[in-house]
């Protein structure tokens, strides 16, 4: 049984989450791949908000296993925060969420290193978001990681105790004003590792390799954006993982022969949190209003988005770099209510137009070349068939398509579930 993938195509914060809750229906095992609680994945239904970190986002789905991929980096502390948060759903979390033994752990140290490396660099930071991602991947290749699986160990502690005196001194070189109490955190720290124990750890390769055989359907859920990719994206404004397909692969032991649809997630518009180079970014009235109705703000960190007018140019990149075979657009309601839109069909790149993405993208290189479209005015938000749809929607889509070279078959007009317009 083939193996499909759902993912961001831009520098985050798509909607993933809704969709993989959309689309779970379809499938018996969501398994997330990579990333760490630095993701915020927001669900919405039956009037309630959902924001998950590390937990896929089928959770809410009785009959649905949703496994933590190999590639994923949890930290015990923000992973029983989110278990504490769905205690009144009394799901049977022991039955429908597994943990892989090879998924690496996030300790106390890992978030202090975080927060020492971001502050040595002054202002130069590339606006992590100090949960301990980018320190516990280094570990991760370093050989020097605590895995999941250790913890069945007996001797665990004493492998913790020593990877973190050596955080502690790796924190003294920085030479930054880092002020914590470790005792505090470790207890902390302790305390979600033995809820952590509770749940069911596997050999997830063997599993999903097993699931496969037994004609089980998958889906893949990737965190971030392909434009945050450690390699494809841009660098070294990135994360520390591959949000790309092939991070799938290696993220879920999975064959690159065993996927089939390739689900990338956009927005009808371009958002970045952080720092980093947004060749479309806006610092008008319309990268406000974008904010403002599209309600940007991050999941995790609650730090405004930076908006621009979709960047089709770094689309195409992202939809060739993950063999998207569907596009999925999100937040077309928030462009309800401009008289013209703009599209960045081309760089003018050091005074040339190109039309691919190159290695640097810094303002002082790149100038976005706009194709104008006919705005909408009409409130998305109620409609729920594609008939519905206005034309200069239609017309925008049509011309996405034509771009990009691949089906639109999704339209999301709001948060809920149910504001989710299925095409073709």
């Amino acid at each position: 049984m083939a193996v499909d993938l759902l993912l961001g195509l831009q520098w985050g914060d798509e909607g993933k989450g809704k969709i993989v809750d959309v689309l779970t229906k379809n499938y018996d095992i969501i398994a997330r791949f990579q990333g760490g609680p630095n993701a915020g994945h927001t669900l919405e239904f039956d009037g309630h908000k959902h924001v998950l970190h590390t937990i896929p986002s089928g959770i809410f789905h009785e009959g649905t296993i949703n496994l933590v991929g190999n590639g994923v980096v949890i930290d015990p502390v923000i992973f029983k925060r989110e278990l504490d948060n769905l205690a009144k759903f009394n799901l049977d979390l022991k039955k429908s969420l597994l943990i892989s033994r090879k998924a690496h752990l996030i300790l106390p140290t890992h978030r202090l290193l975080d927060a020492a490396s971001e502050a040595s660099k002054g202002k130069a930071k590339i606006g992590s978001t100090l949960k301990g991602i980018g320190p516990t991947y280094m570990d991760k290749t370093g050989r020097n990681g605590m895995r999941v699986g250790d913890l069945e160990m007996d001797n665990w502690q004493e492998k913790y105790r020593a990877l973190a005196d050596k955080h502690e001194a790796m924190i003294d070189f920085y030479n930054v004003d880092v002020q914590y109490d470790l005792a505090d955190l470790e207890a902390e720290f302790f305390k979600a590792v033995e809820v952590l124990k509770s749940l069911t750890f596997i050999d997830s390769e063997e599993y999903l390799h097993q699931a496969q055989k037994d004609g089980k359907t998958i889906l893949a859920e990737g965190a971030q954006g392909s434009l945050l990719d450690i390699d494809f994206g841009t660098y070294p404004f990135v994360t520390s993982s591959n949000t790309t397909a092939a991070g799938a692969c290696t993220g879920l032991g999975i064959a690159p022969g065993k996927i089939k649809e390739v689900f990338g997630i956009f927005k009808a518009y371009t958002t970045r949190v952080g720092s980093g180079p947004f060749p479309t970014e806006l610092f008008d009235e319309d990268g406000e209003t974008m904010g403002r109705v599209g309600n940007e703000f991050g999941a995790t960190t609650g730090r405004p988005r930076r908006c621009g007018w979709l960047d089709l140019v770094a689309l195409r990149y992202a939809v060739q770099v993950n063999g998207v075979t569907q596009l999925i657009m999100m937040k077309g309601d928030v462009l309800s209510g401009f008289d013209t839109l703009k599209v960045c069909t081309a760089y003018n790149y050091k005074g040339e137009t190109i039309h691919h993405f190159p290695y640097n993208i810094e303002a002082e290189n790149v100038t976005p070349v706009y194709t104008e479209m006919k705005g909408w005015q009409a409130d998305l938000t109620k409609m729920t068939e594609a008939s519905q749809m206005p034309q200069a929607l239609n017309d925008y889509i049509d011309f996405l398509e034509k771009e990009l070279e691949v089906p639109i078959k999704i339209v999301s007009v709001g948060p809920d579930r149910k504001q989710t317009i299925h095409r073709g």
